[in-house]
């Protein structure tokens, strides 16, 4: 629809912006030397079997002579525990705009003793690296050895390091000795997967994590240097020959390149700055770049290209929710919101950042004992895709950025231009130019409650732009559109590209808003609005277009003739519409995908594309294809379409819905006590003998005890019994147990098989949240009767819970402090630390009994000591449904009496979720929080974590695919553990099913051995 100049100024004003998405041209270094040009990044990474070249500039990396802006996310395939299920992730991150994956490498999961390293199974590094080569991901790898960023136990540090003979600083030879074979075993496999020798896509390496020095004293400590010295030097004698970097948690400077001998030669200057970026909600994002303080973030470092190797998308909760308000995931999800997420990235660019990793992408569950102290089981951390693999709004931004950034080469290549002053004052404008190319970028970000409308004065552009409420938005001149110049928008572009023989470019902006463009025309063309939201008009050599965003999901206007024989197809989306647009490389040119929630990949096979994706029913089909392509299939399924007037092919109705696969009812239950450990008769002699005089932990053994701590007897993960043997208690009035654990830790006592009590760690507040060790001495009255002469026999369970890293960290969200500073592998005792008697001082002979062998597939991680653990409860086969005389029928695993201990609950079921359906299913635990209790849950064999009930915040756990058997049988084993004060064992427990798509991924079960 042509509109009267008049009319269409009523809409929409009048703007003189340029942008475009596309350019290229010559550079030219600030010492006078070429620089490399802008022009089209590298074509998607994949195993090639031929060598690259990858280096860097002070503006961006470059990878075979090309400049390349890296948008990664961060997943932990560890916290995912089916293999299969790791290239559903990927693909949802490449589609959402990303072009790597950041991965840590957790030392503890691997190692479960002194020289062993296990990469089979749930813990298989070469098979992600090679997924992630399939998928056309880059990969940054982060081995540590220190991974404190990633919440894990001990810091990822494996438990027997912690009491390692000998080993206990970073300048220790027997520490460096551990380190080096734990190096060296990654190295091995992260060696065949280099980018640079073409047998995968690993792109950067991580040395270290948030890394202070030597006492925290920083990198002038020559200890300190030395020690990084040697993981540079470790790495690049085993091959590594990517750049390096470490992630500087504070983004002072420290270990930037000059600071510390990296290499020799060529290698030696391969190393990057790397540091991170966590604003907190509702908090200013720094400037960490062009317009920051000298010498701090990418100030830090001028010859290298900014890069923030760790942008906060969330954060993770403690026990009993302080960074959520005790809502859970949720509501870190909702105060880490999309515009959270633009503001910081988009300060991020505009501080000339062009290495971006997200922190993390990609929500998780901590099973077994694998997280850190501060963590509870879900690892969802309001991430952009959740913990059931859900793609989320707050996948938006990242999206639209990631595809912005691929497609507008400009962008790689910016430098400061003369400052804008916005009528509006609260809008703070940056602006940006590329040398090359001449194009202008403005990034407008809005830090006030309100909605902000404001002119640009100086910008040529007399339009006022419209940013929400602590939102950020960017918007450019002087780019190219495909054939065409475009004068102004007030909405982002999204991507540009040439699928077929139409130039095509994107706009987004927030549902709502009006979208205002113009293009340069010298001559008029041929313009049709293909949908009726859109309207234009040209005048003195301009075509305005303008349209609401979000009215009726995609709008499209089709530009023909002026001043280009190539059609250009513009399009205009909200943000959740933008969600269902899908641009994709083939060997035959782009291609851009319309309709469904995700597409996955796309083949190209004579006049026929085939598409894989999912799909939840009522959705359209729209592909625009390169040429010569006719037709359409859909996961395997020819396609009826129809030719639009847009040159896209169609398909004839909406694609079907996708069924929600029916869940049955938990029944059938089979309940067991526990606790034999706590009778006077249990035979404990196999029980290891408690008798050491000395340890290397950093808790003091007290004068004339025993060492009664875990660690020191091997048992690093889980519920830790203790018996001690002891003759008269006659004048015993009390006994005092003095114990150390992780945050929600907690003590059981009995004296000759009666209960003497229980005594839990505190719920963290605002003010402890970060404490990772908790001590405690626990008084127990020893009643009359028991005070007595002859044999007695002390009982002790102890939850020990997480192990903490190192703990003189910097600031990170919600306050806490996060792990970093000295690099040190000695830790606070677990377990026991000191027992007291009052009235009488016996001599007690103690024995100590955690968690059994690791099973080969499982491993260290996944069991404690509990006796159910110990004699195969948990597991699928073990049979209770003929033990009858031990396991009773109940219609629940609840009991209203009080019992003092531990109670297991064992039940199967079965699912039939069609084939070709991808569902995710949660198991939900809920009750009267007044009652105190906790649950550790089973599935298969495999611990999916632990609920506490008065405790929370969480209640429902992911049951991950491949571990659940979602077309087959099931085993859930809940091992309930109870002060004794309350009724204990949940009211409700139940399946709940979290979303459900048809498409995914082809998922293989995952091994759960049983009895």
């Amino acid at each position: 629809m042509e509109l009267s100049r008049r009319t269409f100024t009523a809409l929409a004003g009048t703007a003189a912006l340029g942008l475009a998405l596309a350019g290229s041209g010559a550079a030219t270094g600030t010492n006078g030397t070429r620089a490399v040009p802008t022009g089209p990044p590298p074509a998607p990474p994949r195993a090639d079997g031929r060598r690259h070249e990858v280096g860097f500039d002070r503006y961006s990396l470059l990878v075979d002579g090309r400049r390349l802006v890296l948008w990664s996310g961060e997943m932990h395939p560890f916290r995912l525990p089916s293999p299969s299920l790791w290239r559903d992730v990927l693909q949802k991150l490449r589609a959402h705009g990303h072009n790597a994956v950041s991965v840590p490498v957790p030392w503890n999961l691997h190692s479960p003793a002194p020289g062993e390293h296990d990469f089979t199974g749930v813990r298989d590094l070469d098979l992600f690296l090679t997924t992630a080569a399939e998928e056309r991901l880059y990969v940054v790898l982060r081995p540590g050895p220190y991974l404190g960023t990633a919440d894990l136990d001990a810091g990822g540090f494996p438990g027997w390091l912690t009491v390692a003979e000998g080993a206990a600083t970073a300048a220790d030879p027997a520490y460096l000795e551990h380190v080096d074979a734990w190096l060296s075993a990654v190295d091995a496999i992260a060696v065949r997967h280099l980018f640079t020798g073409g047998g995968g896509t690993v792109l950067l390496y991580q040395i270290e994590d948030r890394y202070e020095g030597r006492d925290g004293s920083g990198p002038a400590d020559a200890g300190a240097g030395a020690y990084m010295s040697h993981l540079c030097g470790k790495v690049r004698a085993d091959g590594i020959d990517v750049p390096l970097f470490h992630n500087d948690g504070g983004a002072d400077g420290l270990w930037a390149p000059g600071t510390f001998p990296a290499g020799t030669g060529k290698r030696g200057g391969n190393w990057l700055y790397g540091f991170e970026s966590s604003p907190v909600p509702g908090e200013v994002p720094a400037d960490l770049g062009h317009f920051g303080r000298r010498g701090t973030g990418a100030g830090a470092s001028a010859r290298t290209p900014g890069f923030v190797a760790g942008a906060a998308v969330g954060a993770s909760d403690p026990w009993g929710g302080v960074t959520s308000g005790g809502k859970g995931y949720i509501e870190v999800r909702g105060r880490w919101d999309p515009a959270y997420e633009r503001s910081s990235l988009l300060t991020s660019l505009a501080n000339g950042i062009t290495l971006h990793n997200t922190r993390v992408a990609a929500g998780g569950i901590s099973w077994g004992w694998l997280a850190s102290p501060h963590v509870y089981t879900s690892y969802d951390y309001g991430a952009p895709i959740d913990h059931a693999r859900r793609p989320t709004a707050k996948l938006a931004p990242l999206q639209q950025l990631g595809h912005l950034l691929r497609t507008v080469p400009d962008l790689a290549r910016l430098e400061p231009a003369p400052a804008v002053r916005p009528e509006d004052d609260r809008l703070t404008v940056y602006h940006l130019a590329n040398p090359d190319t001449d194009a202008q970028v403005y990034v407008l970000r809005n830090d006030s409650a309100d909605e902000v409308r404001s002119a640009l004065p100086g910008t040529g552009v007399d339009v006022p732009v419209t940013v929400g409420a602590r939102d950020a938005k960017l918007i450019a001149a002087g780019l190219r559109l495909g054939r065409r110049r475009l004068a102004f928008t007030t909405a982002q572009p999204l991507f540009g590209m040439r699928a077929g023989r139409h130039d095509i470019a994107a706009f987004v902006g927030r549902a709502g808003e009006t979208a205002q463009i113009a293009l340069d025309c010298e001559v008029q063309p041929l313009t049709n609005r293909l949908d009726p939201e859109p309207a234009w008009s040209y005048d003195r050599g301009r075509l305005n277009v303008v349209t609401p965003l979000g009215a009726g999901g995609l709008s499209r206007v089709l530009v023909e003739g002026g001043d280009s024989d190539t059609p250009m197809l513009l399009l205009f989306a909200d943000d959740a519409t933008a969600q269902r647009l899908w641009p994709y490389e083939t060997p035959s040119g782009p291609l851009l995908v319309y309709g469904p929630p995700l597409l996955r990949s796309a083949t190209l096979r004579g006049s026929t594309v085939h598409l894989t994706g999912d799909n939840t029913g009522g959705t359209g089909l729209e592909v625009w294809a390169p040429r010569g392509i006719t037709t359409v299939t859909w996961n395997g399924q020819p396609v009826r379409t129809t030719v639009s007037r847009s040159g896209a092919l169609v398909r004839e109705g909406l694609m079907p819905g996708t069924p929600a696969p029916s869940l049955p009812a938990l029944t059938g239950w089979r309940r067991r006590a526990e606790n034999p450990e706590s009778a006077p008769d249990f035979d404990d002699a196999r029980w290891t003998a408690a008798d050491r005089t000395a340890s290397p932990s950093t808790t003091p053994v007290p004068e004339g005890q025993p060492v009664l701590f875990a660690d020191d007897y091997g048992f690093h993960y889980g519920d830790v019994w203790y018996r001690g043997h002891f003759e008269d208690a006659r004048d015993t009035t009390s006994v005092s147990l003095s114990y150390s654990t992780g945050t929600q830790g907690l003590l059981m006592a009995w004296l000759n098989g009666k209960p003497l009590g229980t005594h839990r760690m505190p719920v963290p507040d605002e003010d402890t949240a970060d404490r990772g060790t908790w001590t405690a001495t626990a008084t127990f009255r020893v009643p009359g009767k028991l005070r007595e002469r002859g044999e007695h026999v002390l009982s002790v369970l102890v939850r020990r819970m997480q192990q903490e890293g190192d703990t003189t960290g910097t600031a990170g969200p919600a306050g806490a402090r996060e792990p970093a500073a000295g690099r040190s592998t000695r830790r606070a005792a677990r377990g026991l630390t000191g027992v007291a008697f009052e009235g009488a001082s016996p001599e007690v002979s103690w024995r100590i009994q955690g968690a059994g062998a690791p099973d080969r597939v499982r491993g260290a991680l996944n069991n404690g000591g509990l006796y159910g653990e110990r004699e195969g409860w948990h597991l699928p086969g073990y049979g209770d449904d003929r033990d009858r005389s031990a396991w009773k029928a109940v219609d629940r695993p609840r009991e209203d009496r009080r019992r003092q201990g531990v109670t297991w609950y064992r039940t199967e079921f079965r699912l039939d979720v069609a084939p070709d359906v991808d569902a995710s299913v949660g198991l939900v635990l809920e009750d009267d929080p007044e009652r105190a209790y906790r649950v550790q849950i089973f599935l298969n064999g495999w611990n999916m974590g632990q609920y506490i009930n008065d405790v929370g915040p969480q209640h429902t756990f992911m049951l991950p695919n491949g571990i659940l058997r979602t077309r087959g049988s099931n085993t859930l084993a809940l091992a309930v553990l109870s002060d004794g004060t309350t009724p204990s064992g949940p009211d409700q427990v139940r399946l709940t099913l979290m979303g459900a798509a048809r498409g995914g991924v082809p998922v293989e079960a995952v091994e759960s051995p049983g009895r």
